[in-house]
């Protein structure tokens, strides 16, 4: 059932209005004013009742969507998939602000990411494939158009997580959030001496090889484009990090 929204209109802060849109849906689901397997009102409704555009309302789904807390189903509407638990385990974003907590993120992720990737391969299903599929669509798009890229990037790692068919890893990458996604606090471009268009063009190549890999089944490919992209991340930054040090 679709649930109206009785709340005021969003404040101006100096967060972006999309996060104050994420933080008050966060928690109606966190209260319990939207349940799971509830449907989110439309994009107008919301809208209409925050007094914010559509693009505003499209990018705080896309951070819901990655944070896990809802699912769009194409041509029927937005879902509440859980209610997030206030006690669970997160890395505050706040925290990852250097690049030694970028790097030491990264060595996190190699560990998870890249058994994630192999059993994604045995078990996942065509529809898993396909979500995969929209997912780096949708991170090719916003490269694209120099747009914010970051919650389809992490819904593509989050879908593998989904693929692999153990929950421990979907929990995982939940908690840790988009925090894990580097440019998120850096500018990973410009510290690797990249043009963005260069640099982003060698992340959809990277995210293909991990795609294809898990579309033919081959767990020992996908492990192998998995380790690569994130050991390639490590060592950019990784040496950025060294020269920022040396000239320290």
């Amino acid at each position: 059932m679709e649930n109206p929204i009785n709340v005021p209109r969003l404040p101006r802060k100096r967060r972006s209005l999309a996060q104050e849109l994420v933080t008050v849906l966060t928690e109606q689901i966190r209260d319990g004013l939207l349940k799971r397997g509830d449907k989110l009102p439309t994009e107008s409704a919301i809208m209409e009742a925050h007094g914010v555009s559509r693009t505003v309302v499209r990018e705080a789904i896309s951070r819901l969507q990655a944070a896990g807390q809802v699912e769009t189903r194409h041509g029927i509407g937005t879902f509440v998939l859980d209610t997030p638990s206030p006690s669970g385990f997160r890395i505050d974003p706040a925290t990852v602000v250097t690049l030694r907590d970028v790097l030491a993120i990264l060595e996190l992720r190699i560990s998870l990411e890249v058994e994630s990737a192999g059993l994604a391969a045995q078990r996942r299903s065509d529809e898993q494939l396909a979500a995969m599929r929209a997912a780096l669509d949708a991170l090719n798009e916003s490269a694209a158009h120099a747009s914010d890229a970051v919650a389809s990037d992490f819904a593509f790692h989050l879908e593998i997580a989904l693929s692999t068919g153990n929950r421990y890893f979907t929990d995982i990458m939940t908690h840790l959030g988009t925090s894990i996604i580097p440019r998120t606090r850096l500018n990973s471009a410009r510290l690797a001496h990249d043009d963005h268009q260069h640099y982003m063009d060698r992340l959809s190549r990277e995210h293909e090889e991990i795609y294809e890999a898990i579309a033919r089944q081959d767990s020992d490919a996908a492990r192998a484009a998995m380790r690569l992209h994130l050991t390639n991340s490590r060592e950019r930054l990784r040496q950025a990090h060294e020269e920022a040090q040396a000239q320290a």
